[in-house]
């Protein structure tokens, strides 16, 4: 990605490979998971690698975890990364895997997806508009460059302005 501009929103869902350089395309529809938590709150992974097996089989064309609807705002890094890796590992390279790794705290979000990138498998991270903060364009922007250039991962922005208070412009 050119470093001397910002990271735009794309229809087509492109990022830059890790491993090729090249850039990446995704296209369909893609499942934002639930986490799945037993009752003593902690995640309860069979039900998740259920949970990737039945959408993969049902045709979905790639899977993302820890997003918004996968709780990742309350859980912890730790949590987010075995998620995420259970995910990986269940899907087996058969659908790609965009990773939620986005939050209202920039310098979290790139440590977030730093180390969410030392997982073989994932192919992009899903990364919110802050939300809470009510930040201006100028400040989405550094955001999201702060992300793009330091993450290691190819950046999917994520506007969903009902949830974040602002809405990405172009």
């Amino acid at each position: 990605m050119d470093q001397a501009r910002a990271p735009r929103p794309s229809t087509r869902g492109e990022g830059m490979s890790k491993e090729t350089g090249q850039m990446k395309t995704f296209k369909g529809a893609f499942t934002a998971l639930i986490t799945p938590f037993k009752k003593d709150k902690s995640v309860d992974f069979a039900a998740l690698q259920a949970l990737v097996d039945r959408q993969i089989e049902g045709g979905i064309d790639g899977l993302v975890p820890c997003g918004t609807t996968g709780e990742s705002a309350t859980m912890s890094l730790s949590e987010q990364i075995d998620v995420i890796t259970c995910v990986v590992e269940r899907a087996a390279g058969r659908v790609p895997i965009i990773a939620g790794t986005g939050s209202n705290d920039t310098a979290k979000t790139v440590e977030v997806t730093r180390e969410v990138s030392r997982i073989k498998g994932v192919d992009a991270a899903l990364v919110v508009c802050p939300y809470y903060n009510k930040p201006n364009q100028s400040m989405l922007k550094a955001h999201f460059e702060e992300v793009a250039n330091k993450g290691k991962l190819p950046v999917m922005l994520y506007n969903v302005p009902g949830r974040t208070v602002v809405s990405l412009e172009p």
